[in-house]
This record gives C-alpha cells, structure tokens and sequence, in this order.
C-alpha cells in the first residue's frame, strides 16, 4: 500500500469515507483530486479473500453496526496539483487544400423553375373592418396581376417558336409579352430556298431604287446651282476686279511712254484695247473703257466698252459733235454700272484719255426700253431731251437687276474740255 496516500490507510482504523471520484474528471469540490473514470481498485497481493468467504468492507462499519465517529480534526492531505496540460504542437505552415477531382455533372436537364413565382414570402394584407348591415358598400376595381397567366405563356411560347423568331426574325409580341427568363433556342439553319427567298426580300425594288437616284440627281442640281449662283455673284466679281485693274495700269503704262494712239483717228483701237478710264464720283466708280461691246472681251472682265463698231458705232470723246455710247454690266463680273440709277441732273461723269479729261454732267434718265431700241445711241438721242446737235455721252446697262430683259438708259452733256497737262478738274480734286 501507498503511504500517505488519502485512499489508503496505514492501518483498518475505521475513518471518513471516501468521496466518489468525478466521472467527468473534474477536481473535487473538498480539494481532493479526481479519480478518472473506471478505476477501480484491486487488493493488495495476499489479502484477497478465501474461497466461500464474505468478504468485509474494511472502510466503514459492518451491517447492523452504528458508525464510527468522525474525528475531530481530519488526517492532512496531500495539496491539490494541477493537472499538467499537454504543450500544444508548433503551428504548421498553411498549406492550401487540394480540392478533389469534381464529380462529372449529372446527365440530367435543370429542372424547370417558374420565373413568376415569387422568391419572397407571400404577401399578406390587412383585414379589413367589417361593416355594418346599414353601411353601403363601395365596390372597387380590382387589378388585374400583373403578367399573363401559366396557359397565356404556353400558347406564346409555342406560337414564339413556329414564327419567325426561329428561323433568326424579330421576336414576336407574344414571344416578348411572355417575359420569360429562359434564353431563346439558337436559330436554325435556312435552306436554300428560305435563303434566296431572303436575299430577294433584302434586295430594294426598282421604285425605290428609281426614287434614289432621282433624289442624288436633285440634291446634285441643287448643289451645282448653288455652287453656279456663288461663282455669278461672288467670284466673277473678284476675276474682273483682278482684270480692271490690270487693265488700267496697262492704260497708264502706255500714256506714259506716249504709244498710245490718237483717239481722234477712226479705228485707231482694237476691239477689247483699253483707250480711257471713266469716273462717276458720286458712285465711287472707276473703270477702263475699251474698244467694242464683246462680252468675254470687254464687259465680262469688267471694262466698260463703247459701241464702235458697225451700225452701233457712236463718236469719240474728241469729236466735235456726236454721241459717246458706253455699255457695262449692272450685275456680276464687276458690275460698274449697278447704281447708275442713283445719278441725278448734274452729277459728273468724267472720261480720261491720253491727251485731255473731258467732263460730263448727267442731263436725263431712261429707266426701261427695249434692247431693240438703238436710236438712245443716236447723234441726237431720243427721249434724252436733247434737240440739236451736240457732244453727248450715253450710258447702258441691263435692267431689272440680275436680269437682261430690258435697257437703263442714262444721258449728260459735255461741260468741260481740260487738257491733261492742266491736271484734274474740279470734278476730280474735290
């Protein structure tokens, strides 16, 4: 036996029982350790009992015995001792799972789910209070739930897929009215004939294909025109700005070397050569005048051209008695003659040539005639007012504007003669 050990005793003095051990191996409330589960304790070598002997519990009294008293201060026990816990294993390292090899999908198709079955809890609505017999009753309307019904989807869905959203068309409103989650059945292949059929149909008819080019026709002519008006209105006026001023420095280059002509001599220029410049001041005009009316010649490059040849020939500014006639354009390729209508009774007109300036005022102004009418080129023009004889100046020019169905006319008288060694006249300087 164990000395000093609380279990056992050195001698069968009868003492204080025992307490049972903790099943669960927990320390005693009474300081005394646990004894662990299932121990039981065997008796030493020599002591076990006879064969056909009872044997006695050495521990406490025998049956029908009282007691023994408890003394009066307990035999002192051993201090209770912690169990000694295991040391925990050092923390290995993580190592991250290897995830097994899946599982091959079942064979089996996804069961059917209903999109319109409602994935939260069902609506519950209040009760509403009960009326009384003597209540009058409102009806109301009641909506209808929204989306059509299981039947409704089903004749879509079959109607969806004999249309054309099979063979790859636009879904059809039913097919868009169902509202079904599910994803729409790949297309199937067309056939030939479905095939030609489609290009047919894809192809555009001969009206609509008629109807295009006629409106790229138009909408061509109508650029062209634009393009034609700003080139009439705009750009033949820069040309012929270019081409007056050339032609006046070429005027003045040969004043000043002394080539040039005598403008008294009959046919002594050219048709289109440049012999004087004419100046309206109240207009703001300057502009070249050379020999002859020829549109690309003279008018079309913004000169101003005297009517010298045949029936239509008038006199020379240096003739003693006659008519000096002039034509110019009212419109486009440098318009010099646009506000002629402006002159009144008195303004100057004066024409430079290479040996004198000869000044005009302007007398009378005829605002319409015919082109046919040549006699307002006349010696002694009609309708001018002018009666006899006399040294004249005639100006025309097309009339409305922007057209050339009728003739302006404009007329004055010469008032003055001045040699150009004598310089500017008044008309001029002031």
């Amino acid at each position: 036996m164990t000395t000093g050990s609380p279990w056992f005793q050195a001698t069968n003095e009868p003492g204080p029982e025992p307490i049972p051990a903790d099943p669960y191996g927990t320390p005693s409330t009474y300081g005394e350790p646990a004894a662990s589960p299932g121990y039981t304790e065997t008796p030493p070598y020599g002591e076990t009992p006879a064969y056909g002997e009872t044997p006695t519990y050495e521990g406490g009294p025998s049956y029908g015995q009282a007691p023994a008293p408890e003394p009066a201060y307990p035999e002192p026990q051993q201090p209770y001792r912690e169990p000694q816990r295991a040391q925990p294993e050092p923390p290995q390292p993580y190592r991250e799972p290897q995830q097994p090899h899946p599982d091959p999908e079942p064979a089996y198709e996804t069961p059917y789910e209903d999109p319109y079955v409602a994935s939260y809890e069902p609506y519950t609505t209040e009760e509403a209070p009960r009326s009384s017999p003597g209540d009058t009753t409102v009806l109301e309307a009641v909506e209808p739930l929204p989306g059509p019904g299981r039947a409704e989807r089903r004749r879509a869905a079959a109607k969806g897929g004999r249309g054309k959203s099979r063979r790859g068309g636009p879904p059809t409103a039913a097919s868009t009215a169902s509202g079904t989650a599910k994803a729409d059945p790949p297309a199937a292949p067309l056939s030939r004939v479905e095939a030609r059929r489609a290009a047919r149909a894809a192809k555009d008819s001969v009206g609509v294909v008629a109807s295009r080019a006629v409106g790229e026709l138009f909408i061509t002519f109508g650029v062209v025109m634009l393009l034609f008006v700003t080139y009439q209105l705009w750009w033949t006026n820069v040309l012929a700005g270019q081409e007056t001023d050339r032609a006046k420095e070429q005027i003045e280059d040969t004043w000043a070397k002394g080539e040039g002509e005598d403008d008294s001599k009959p046919g002594a220029f050219e048709p289109g050569e440049g012999f004087a410049i004419m100046y309206i001041p109240k207009l703001d005009v300057v502009v070249p005048v050379a020999e002859g009316i020829s549109k690309p010649k003279v008018l079309d490059k913004g000169m101003a051209g005297h009517y010298g040849e045949g029936k239509l020939k008038t006199a020379m500014p240096s003739d003693k008695q006659g008519n000096f006639a002039v034509a110019g354009h009212r419109n486009t390729h440098g318009e010099p003659f646009r506000y002629i209508n402006r002159l009144e009774p008195g303004d100057p007109i004066v024409v430079e040539t290479q040996s004198a300036y000869y000044t005009y005022e302007m007398a009378s102004i005829l605002p319409q005639t015919s082109p046919s009418n040549v006699s307002v080129i006349d010696p002694v023009p009609k309708g001018s007012g002018f009666t006899e004889p006399g040294r004249y100046i005639t100006l025309t020019t097309c009339t409305p504007e922007f057209t050339s169905t009728y003739r302006m006319i404009v007329w004055g008288r010469l008032v003055e003669e001045r040699p150009r060694s004598q310089g500017k006249p008044k008309a001029l300087v002031g």
